[in-house]
């Protein structure tokens, strides 16, 4: 008898749906079936089929716009407004992908400026990887997933996506959604594995494409493990850093902070956790910040004025508990928040000047917390912002024109935000952290590229 698994509200705990999970022996049949899909080009599905099979997801998605949010919050605990915000960006990061593939191709090869090279032509094509493989996270049950599959089916490569087991319901949700779109057997399959039976899928020679969302340890560790060959992007989180600077408007910074900071309870790779403010306004910038936070409602996610949901389980939020007291006994001051409301949720918190070394200082939190440190120059708070191995998003709010530029310039980070939180992006942007953030670049368009790869044909003719 297989297990099963029990997923529950990271709200209230209570049973939202029990399944079956999958075993060692159906990650190897959804491997071979992926890979015999893939080696019969045969029933490779033209582009103008994949193009009318994502029309039709579209439309289904659309007509069932509140059961999906409805399933994404409960299961997740993202507030029903912001989970509302990721369905519209799931459906819409399917239009991206038609868009793109309107796009998507190879380009010529200049030929004939040496002689070796004359009564030549020559150029690239793009085709299919192979067999993908992706491991995704609980933060975004279903945006996360259309960034995972979506772009493998666009360019033709079938996928194997594995939910978070804390969040599973949306992608088998979607999966099945794509295959009453008409999308073929073999093509996408959700699979619900133990950590051990998730291995076995990502390390499979079958595998051409391993893509990750999710914590470095295991990013790094599977990566370790790919059979030779396997190409693979990892996104990890980030710890990241927003300068302040003393010229700004703190009516327009306030807010964004306060969203980039909190959204989804700061469980968001590029939440908003170290602010470098200048010490000319930290009084002014504190005072405003902690006013903000005490207004955050935090409670049931299904309810429409909530702001701050649950974390995804308890064990969460006595880890960040824990992390905040530890802050505070090293020297940190607590301007509000620093408690537990309730098994499942955690107050809004901010802690100003904590030590370096505390642990809300160096690693990701991944909760609702936010320290913020004072600054005189700017060149020191770009060093603070530089000084842990994350690199992510970064962003500073100023209206010096040098002074944006410097940092932009300065900062160890893949994207920039000049007076906006760091935890923006559209889907179409390149999104993905370096050193230990991850390896790679996702966003749909960059994705198609992974997924993936490039053929050049040489045409020789004496007519050329």
């Amino acid at each position: 008898m297989k297990e099963r698994l029990q997923v529950k509200s990271p709200y209230d705990l209570s049973l939202i749906e029990e399944i079956e999970m999958h075993n060692s022996n159906d990650v190897q049949s959804a491997l071979s079936l992926a890979k015999s899909t893939f080696d019969r080009r045969s029933n490779w599905i033209p582009k103008h089929e994949r193009v009318s099979i994502f029309e039709r997801t579209i439309a289904i998605m659309e007509s069932r716009k509140e059961e999906l949010v409805t399933l994404a919050a409960s299961e997740g605990g993202k507030p029903y407004v912001d989970s509302k915000v990721e369905v519209n960006r799931a459906i819409n990061g399917i239009k991206i992908a038609i868009e793109e593939m309107g796009r998507f191709g190879g380009e010529e090869v200049p030929m004939g400026h040496t002689l070796s090279s004359v009564n030549r032509m020559a150029f690239t094509r793009r085709e299919p990887i192979g067999v993908v493989a992706a491991v995704s996270a609980f933060n975004h049950p279903l945006n996360l997933i259309i960034h995972q599959t979506i772009p493998a089916l666009a360019v033709g490569s079938p996928v194997i996506v594995k939910p978070a087991r804390t969040t599973p319901l949306s992608c088998i949700n979607f999966v099945n959604i794509l295959i009453e779109a008409g999308l073929p057997e073999g093509w996408c399959q959700a699979l619900v594995t133990k950590s051990s039976d998730s291995e076995k899928l990502v390390i499979d020679s079958r595998v051409n494409f391993f893509s990750f969302i999710g914590s470095g340890n295991v990013g790094w560790h599977l990566q370790s493990k790919l059979s030779p060959g396997t190409r693979s992007a990892l996104e990890h989180g980030g710890v990241a850093p927003s300068i302040v600077d003393k010229d700004i408007n703190l009516d327009e910074v306030i807010p964004s902070i306060l969203k980039g900071a909190f959204y989804h309870s700061g469980q968001v790779c590029v939440s908003v956790q170290r602010i470098f403010v200048h010490e000319d306004i930290i009084d002014e910038f504190t005072s405003r910040l902690v006013e903000g936070a005490d207004s955050l409602k935090v409670g049931d996610p299904l309810s429409q004025d909530t702001d701050c949901g649950p974390l995804i389980q308890p064990e969460e939020v006595d880890r960040v508990s824990k992390w905040v007291d530890e802050a505070v006994a090293e020297g940190a001051e607590l301007l509000t928040g620093g408690n537990k409301l309730s098994e499942t949720t955690y107050s809004p918190t901010v802690l100003l000047n904590p030590s370096p070394d505390s642990k809300v200082s160096r690693s990701e939190v991944f909760g609702p917390v936010v320290c913020v440190y004072n600054y005189r120059e700017l060149q020191a708070a770009v060093e603070m912002s530089n000084s842990l191995p994350y690199a992510f998003q970064a962003s500073i709010f100023t209206n010096n024109l040098d002074n944006a530029i410097n940092a932009s310039e300065q900062f160890n980070a893949t994207a920039v935000m000049i007076n906006d939180h760091t935890a923006f992006r559209v889907d179409w942007m390149p999104f993905g952290g370096r050193d230990v953030s991850g390896l790679g670049l996702g966003g749909i368009p960059h994705s198609m590229n992974d997924m993936s790869r490039e053929k050049i044909v040489v045409f020789k003719s004496k007519f050329l």
